[in-house]
């Protein structure tokens, strides 16, 4: 089931959800909103003649930084990693769902390709893999509300949350937009 509003304030509050930081006002109905951070990886397309998911490729992407003075230009078709100002850490009974914001939704922002599905046991930001298909460029603003995050209440505890030694979790941790891991999946 879908958590309410008042549900997730009191998981907040037991410190099973932790989001930090978090603005009362940003808790909705059934998520919360999330903001964009200030980093982004963007690729360097003279670097390699293609993407190989199998190997490690060293300088495939670079790290930029955004200001509210000098925001992030997401030009159309283009393609860069972002990451969420806040924190999230989950319990090992509570899976979430990253969406995006339908405002920005319907100007052709996507915020993820298929990394919207947060397992139980993560902490860390949230690495937003941000799509323009508007035919205009879009300003990405840090600070700016970019998405949301619900919660589902899963019957048991996981066996395995995510992070467990073994089970092959990358990402856990993760500050800044982490660029993919793929080829550590061997």
């Amino acid at each position: 089931m879908v958590l309410s509003d008042r549900t997730i304030k009191e998981q907040m509050t037991a410190g099973r959800i932790r989001i930090e930081p978090c603005d009362p006002a940003d808790i909705q109905p059934s998520s919360v909103d999330l903001h964009l951070g200030e980093r982004f990886q963007v690729f360097r397309n003279s670097r390699y003649p293609y993407i190989d998911p199998a190997m490690e490729q060293d300088g495939l992407m670079e790290l930029v930084e955004a200001t509210a003075e000098e925001p992030f230009v997401l030009h159309p078709g283009e393609f860069v990693l972002g990451a969420t100002v806040e924190r999230v850490d989950l319990p090992e009974d509570i899976v979430a769902r990253l969406e995006g914001k339908s405002s920005l939704g319907r100007l052709g922002l996507l915020i993820h390709s298929t990394a919207g599905y947060v397992d139980p046991g993560w902490s860390g930001t949230l690495t937003l893999e941000l799509s323009n298909v508007a035919n205009l460029p879009i300003v990405l603003t840090p600070g700016m509300a970019i998405g949301q995050i619900s919660f589902m209440q899963m019957t048991t505890d996981v066996d395995r949350p995510y992070g467990t030694p073994g089970l092959g979790s990358k990402y856990q941790g993760q500050l800044d937009p982490t660029p993919s891991r793929s080829h550590k999946s061997r």
